[in-house]
């Protein structure tokens, strides 16, 4: 049965989460031997299949991209992840999507074999190497990697020292709009909640042109009554959200499934 990472919005402090061992309810199936690491979430196998590491989102390289610097951090992840993989044997788990638009596979990497597996995407965001990155149709297991990333920034491991991934102010965003375009995440308390025709608005300020607002489109809703969750009842709750931002009346992230929002204390 499929566990989200607020599982009501009464009750939704993940810092009282004990995540289990490994993820479990996967459709296991063979991987092969890992052949190359291209990066902190992405490996190749001996069959020549690509495997993205589904539920993260680990330090960015280059990869032959003129217009692209590498992220903070990035060798390193890329190099944990070699030490943990590279030429070893790995099964994978699929609890959503299994293949994306470049062919790769979707997947939860377990690396070894019996007993002894590693759950790779745990593993990465344990050690502060890559953050939880979620998707409305691949939703598994974002319960206990959220947990694995609260204990992470908390120790501040890896990523979480370097200010270049803060979890930014929600009531500052003068001071990190630059970052529209990128992946953040954003921390405040929700002013208004408020459904306007078929979408909801979380609001973090009082002027909605130029202040942040997390939107949650009319899909997104369903994802949010099919889980038995209101997110009209958010308002006065502080929370963090995670998202793309874009820049549209001021900085936006679209909430689109139940995951992206954390409840870090009730109103």
């Amino acid at each position: 049965m499929h566990r989200t990472a607020i599982a009501s919005l009464a009750a939704a402090l993940l810092t009282g989460a004990s995540p289990a061992a490994a993820c479990e309810g996967l459709r296991m199936a063979p991987g092969g031997l890992v052949t190359e690491v291209v990066d902190g979430d992405t490996v190749l196998l001996d069959s020549g299949l690509a495997v993205r590491l589904i539920g993260t989102q680990a330090p960015k390289l280059p990869l032959g991209r003129d217009d692209v610097s590498a992220w903070p951090l990035a060798p390193e992840a890329k190099a944990a992840l070699e030490n943990l993989a590279l030429r070893r044997e790995v099964q994978l788990g699929y609890g959503g999507e299994e293949k994306d638009r470049y062919g790769r596979a979707l997947a939860h990497l377990f690396v070894g074999s019996g007993d002894s597996l590693v759950w790779a995407q745990m593993h990465m965001i344990e050690a502060g190497l890559a953050r939880v990155y979620s998707f409305p149709d691949n939703r598994r297991c974002l319960d206990q990697l959220l947990a694995g990333e609260a204990r992470a920034r908390a120790e501040r491991l890896g990523i979480w020292t370097d200010p270049y991934y803060s979890v930014r102010a929600a009531d500052r965003p003068d001071e990190w709009l630059d970052r529209a375009g990128g992946y953040e995440l954003v921390e405040g308390r929700v002013l208004l909640a408020d459904k306007n025709g078929p979408r909801v608005y979380l609001n973090f300020g009082r002027f909605w042109k130029e202040d942040f607002t997390a939107v949650i489109e009319a899909p997104a809703l369903r994802l949010f009554e099919r889980d038995g969750l209101d997110p009209l009842l958010l308002e006065g709750a502080l929370v963090r959200i995670r998202g793309w931002v874009d820049d549209r009346d001021g900085p936006r992230i679209e909430v689109t499934h139940p995951e992206q929002i954390e409840v870090v204390a009730r109103p």
